[in-house]
């Protein structure tokens, strides 16, 4: 099981919420790596201040990975086939495998592209 991290997840550890930190720890712990996007990075990156070191932090223990042509290709399929329009929820979805826990702030958005994916993952709202 790996934890997929979207923007809530990482304002989660941004503002220094526990609950996600021992999460992070624990999958840690157990030989596992979360993973994101770059775009997820993106969302919430913004290169200053003491809250931005604690997510430095983080992401020094996530494995990003790029948002590139084919993947942006495939979530655009997904969307349209979903109906939803935000291509970096799309992504997120698609780096997810069976089994897999996406930390969102927003599983109502998360939810419907996992189900058109064809995803078994349990969806936490961060």
């Amino acid at each position: 099981m790996t934890l997929v991290l979207d923007s809530g997840a990482l304002r989660a550890l941004e503002r220094n919420d526990r609950a996600m930190w021992r999460r992070l720890k624990a999958a840690h712990l157990a030989a596992s790596v979360p993973i994101s996007h770059g775009g997820v990075i993106g969302q919430v990156w913004r290169g200053r201040g003491p809250r931005q070191s604690l997510l430095a932090r983080a992401l020094d223990g996530i494995d990003v990975r790029a948002l590139d042509i084919a993947l942006g290709r495939v979530a655009g399929e997904l969307l349209g086939t979903a109906r939803r329009q935000d291509v970096n929820d799309a992504a997120l979805v698609l780096l997810a495998q069976d089994g897999d826990n996406i930390l969102t702030s927003d599983p109502d958005d998360i939810e419907p592209l996992a189900r058109a994916a064809g995803r078994d993952v349990e969806v936490i709202r961060a």
